[in-house]
């Protein structure tokens, strides 16, 4: 059985270019659509297998990455969005035409990674954003109903992929946050 993790991965991870200075994610809707200017490229790019996060039809992973907040820009559209859940810590801003999280944004000043916005680059016709560099939260997508006999045949096509899977999230995210918490608590400086 062929696993299809990803249409932007499925045939290859492509390398982005390190000099991509950013481009515009445009949602699904055929009329008005909304738009969102990103001044930056992607960080921390990854396919992310949790239940939260919007992923095209067919995919087991969603594609997402990071940048600073203050690199989102909505162009167009905004009065389209709504977010999907305002308990979720990362509020996701979804077009309320066709249903495509556009951003989501952490308002928690507390929050380890407040100040980083998420976004799909799939959204966007311009090309060099970064390559995905691992898989995330893979484990997730049995709550989804993917059958957990079969999570060992995941796992190899996302190593065959050069993806490394977590079921959580990837090393240097996971410092990040152990960093905050260090620091919150006044043992790190």
């Amino acid at each position: 059985m062929a696993i299809n993790i990803h249409p932007s991965v499925d045939g290859g991870v492509k390398p982005g270019n390190p000099g991509f200075g950013g481009g515009t994610l445009t949602c699904k809707c055929s009329s008005n659509p909304v738009t969102v200017k990103i001044s930056s490229n992607v960080a921390f790019n990854h396919v992310c297998g949790c239940t939260k996060c919007w992923k095209p039809p067919g995919a087991l992973f969603s594609l997402v990455g990071v940048t600073g907040r203050d690199k989102v820009n909505v162009t167009a559209n905004a009065n389209k969005l709504k977010i999907v859940d305002e308990k979720a810590p990362i509020q996701r801003y979804a077009c309320t035409g066709c249903g495509v999280h556009m951003y989501g944004r952490i308002e928690n000043k507390a929050h380890p990674f407040y100040g980083f916005d998420f976004f799909h680059v799939e959204l966007s016709k311009d090309q060099g954003w970064e390559e995905p560099k691992f898989a995330a939260f893979v484990s997730s997508i049995i709550e989804a109903g993917f059958k957990p006999d079969q999570m060992g045949a995941v796992r190899a096509r996302l190593r065959e992929l050069k993806l490394e899977p977590y079921d959580c999230l990837s090393p240097a995210l996971m410092d990040l946050i152990a960093t905050h918490a260090a620091k919150a608590k006044g043992v790190l400086a």
